[in-house]
């Protein structure tokens, strides 16, 4: 008889545990149908009005100060090529020298063992390098000459001089503003386009109950590369596309 009550206690407790979980869950339910969510875009094309290029050239020698005189020489024939395309002392940097050790494999064969080959490595000389940088802020001339002399550096071959170039990187100077106003147009957007959906089903838009931003995502123009999870930071693009997205979240009515 004891046991029979205690498995009827048992029951019961569990009919009553099932029917909070039930009428919780339908509570959420119903809440959930209560509410409306949105995602409203902002986009806008922009020019990037920073730049910035680099180039770097070596030199090679078994003495190290025969080497950096050397970078010294080469170090002026390099700055009289940029002056003569117009450009001023002021609008390019050198940066320090830099000195590597230099090592070559040679092969070590064994006389009396052709099969007991061995490798060593042996000192090759130094070699300095140099990096001269170019920038420009808000100065489309200085832009546009930079851009323009980036392309015309094998010129230098026929003073004995490899400058290696590295791509040309454009940024905007004021992406704190930029991305204020792309908020803003996204907010406004998904706003409409809740009031939009109310308005065809005969409903009434209440109160806003939550709003999230999604990802700044800056491309080039006319990109099909997808948004990145982290965000993406096109610095290749003079022309670029910046866009963001915001989720609203509303109370109906």
């Amino acid at each position: 008889m004891e046991n029979k009550l205690k498995s009827t206690l048992v029951i019961g407790i569990s009919i009553i545990i099932t029917a909070l979980i039930l009428g919780t869950a339908f509570k959420n339910r119903n809440e959930n149908l209560d509410t409306i969510s949105v995602v409203g875009l902002g986009t806008t094309d922009f020019i990037s009005d920073e730049i910035l290029w680099s180039g770097s050239f070596a030199t090679k020698s078994f003495d190290i100060k025969e080497a950096y005189n050397k970078m010294i020489s080469d170090q002026k024939i390099v700055a009289d090529f940029f002056l003569s395309k117009g450009f001023k002392k002021e609008e390019f940097t050198f940066g320090a020298v830099q000195f590597n050790k230099r090592f070559r494999e040679v092969r070590i064969e064994n006389p009396e063992n052709v099969y007991q080959t061995k490798y060593e490595q042996v000192f090759d000389g130094y070699e300095a390098t140099q990096t001269i940088t170019f920038s420009a802020k808000k100065n489309p001339d200085l832009m546009k000459r930079i851009e323009e002399v980036s392309s015309k550096t094998s010129e230098l071959i026929n003073s004995g001089i490899e400058l290696t170039s590295n791509s040309i990187q454009y940024t905007y100077s004021n992406l704190p503003n930029l991305k204020h106003s792309l908020i803003e147009k996204a907010s406004k957007d998904a706003s409409e386009r809740a009031q939009k959906i109310v308005n065809t089903a005969d409903g009434s838009l209440g109160k806003l109950k939550s709003a999230s931003m999604g990802v700044f995502q800056i491309t080039g123009q006319g990109s099909t590369e997808e948004d990145s999870y982290g965000g993406n930071f096109d610095t290749y693009s003079k022309n670029k596309t910046a866009r963001i997205t915001v989720r609203l979240e509303y109370e109906l009515d």
